[in-house]
């Protein structure tokens, strides 16, 4: 095989000096847009991040552009922080991400590898390395996406081997970096408590994108989404009572944005189809897509002001607390 049929298709054209470059051309080939429209789609609100991942776009496009004019030797450092409360939208945004950088040639493979703590530390001495190396192999020509990162760090505990794996990663993410892109994410205080712990990783993060929470207006619009992608609508009713519910739902502990939303109309769809089967008899299609007012009303969040969790979600709830 001849070593042109072995260039990355991605791989920048290097053009003479006096060659003019249409920018817009280059975006359009680039089918970056439709990554950024499939964001826009999956994702309601989150205006500040949308712009910043929009502007990391367009310096990683004008970049390319200044290595096709051998303006540019040297690959930007692309290591990021993803800060900000559940449910905000992170690992699908870390997901984006991805396909961005693959599609502008700044990652081989543009796939996502998700972890936390307890895929890269081990649990005895001589463990660590192994699973911490085992993980970045995955990630290899990609995105590794470190949720809750901070816990990696952990100075309290003279036996914790956190320190190690956070070493590893400083190498690779420094000696790698035009392989390999590496984002932590977490709650915005301990990130920031984390990166002033360890100023190595702080020195290597160059992107810091902040991710709010929602308003209730947004959080009844990704209901919405959420529920029409699973074939279900709201009676008129039900959704004034889920309006109701989001703002009390939203001062109760454990509230967690988009995924705090996501349980509770699973547990709206639970009822539903407990109410439809006690009815015994034959069901229309509006009959089974539509929730109703009192699959919403049922919760215990309107009659004792408390979290309506189920066993698994408890025990969730349970272990991050312990955690933390």
């Amino acid at each position: 095989m001849s070593q042109s049929t072995e260039k990355q298709d991605n791989s920048p054209i290097v053009l003479p000096d006096d060659t003019p470059v249409d920018l817009d051309a280059e975006f359009r080939a680039s089918n970056i847009q439709e990554v950024l429209d499939k964001l826009d789609r999956e994702l309601i609100g989150l205006k500040p991040v949308k712009t910043r991942i929009r502007e990391t776009a367009a310096l990683l496009l004008v970049d390319r552009v200044r290595k096709k004019m051998n303006l540019s030797a040297i690959s930007p450092t692309l290591h990021m922080s993803f800060t900000g409360n559940p449910g905000t939208g992170k690992t699908t945004v870390a997901l984006r991400m991805a396909e961005i950088l693959h599609r502008l040639g700044y990652v081989r493979e543009g796939h996502l590898v998700s972890v936390t703590r307890d895929d890269l530390v081990g649990q005895y001495i001589g463990h660590t390395a192994p699973k911490t190396k085992e993980v970045i192999k995955k990630a290899m020509g990609g995105v590794l996406f470190i949720d809750e990162a901070y816990y990696l760090y952990k100075p309290e505990n003279e036996r914790d081997y956190g320190q190690e794996s956070i070493e590893i990663l400083l190498q690779v993410m420094e000696n790698n970096r035009d392989d390999l892109v590496v984002i932590l994410a977490g709650y915005k205080d301990k990130m920031d408590r984390f990166f002033y712990s360890n100023p190595g990783m702080r020195s290597r993060i160059a992107h810091h994108i902040d991710f709010p929470d929602y308003s209730a207006n947004e959080l009844m619009a990704i209901a919405k989404l959420m529920l029409a992608e699973q074939n279900y609508r709201f009676s008129q009713e039900a959704e004034k009572a889920f309006a109701e519910y989001i703002p009390i739902r939203m001062t109760l502990e454990h509230f967690a944005n988009a995924r705090s939303i996501r349980n509770a109309l699973d547990r709206a769809r639970l009822r539903q189809a407990n109410r439809l089967f006690a009815k015994g008899k034959k069901l229309t299609k509006l009959d089974l897509i539509t929730i109703e007012a009192e699959d919403i009303r049922a919760s215990r969040v309107f009659q004792e002001g408390k979290l309506d969790m189920d066993g698994d979600e408890m025990a969730e709830e349970n272990h991050r607390n312990a955690k933390s």
